[in-house]
């Protein structure tokens, strides 16, 4: 898809055929999609590492507070990735979540253009997941409180992460649904003007 190139025969009289190279449209991000990738995810970065502060300094650890039937704050720290999984594992977690960071901007980079909701949703991502990456490097852990009845313990940064690739995945069934054909033009129109 990246390097794709489009090829068109035209006939040439005396049946010679000329192939016309038509480059693959530009994608990539321009200034205003950097601006609004950095603008979500310095955001989503901060307000996952002011809410983590807060629980940290208000909540001591494994302390549970109800809000509302079947959601809690409950602080509790994650040695995984997301939802617990892997845990333990501070360096494959810490390497996995730093190359998907790289991917992600070198992704953006090349197709952010693509559709306006990618500065967004990698925003999201790139955000959510530097943010639980400060964390692993410096502490050793994620600090994980919102908790729902029979779903794992996790914070703001993990749901930046799963809206990301919610809204990147929806971006993407757009792009790729078949445009409608051009409508004909009507009756008796010059089909040369």
């Amino acid at each position: 898809m990246g390097d794709e190139v489009h090829r068109v025969q035209e006939a040439r009289g005396a049946g010679l055929i000329h192939v016309q190279v038509e480059p693959e449209p530009v994608h990539r991000a321009g200034s205003l999609q950097w601006a609004g990738f950095a603008a979500v995810a310095i955001a989503a970065a901060v307000a996952d590492q002011l809410t983590k502060r807060v629980i940290e300094e208000r909540i001591g650890l494994n302390e549970s507070h109800s809000v509302i039937p079947g959601l809690s704050i409950t602080h509790v720290q994650n040695t995984g990735i997301a939802f617990g999984v892997l845990p333990g594992r501070l360096g494959i977690v810490s390497v996995l979540t730093a190359a998907a960071v790289v991917w992600m901007l070198v992704h953006f980079a090349r197709s952010g253009a693509r559709h306006t909701i990618f500065p967004v949703a990698l925003g999201l991502l790139v955000g959510g997941s530097v943010s639980n990456l400060a964390d692993r490097v410096r502490q050793g852990h994620v600090t994980d409180f919102i908790h729902i009845t029979h779903w794992p313990t996790f914070n703001l940064a993990d749901s930046f992460i799963v809206v990301g690739v919610l809204l990147l995945a929806l971006a993407l069934m757009r792009i790729e649904q078949p445009r409608p054909p051009a409508p004909p033009p009507p009756a008796g129109a010059d089909p040369g003007a």
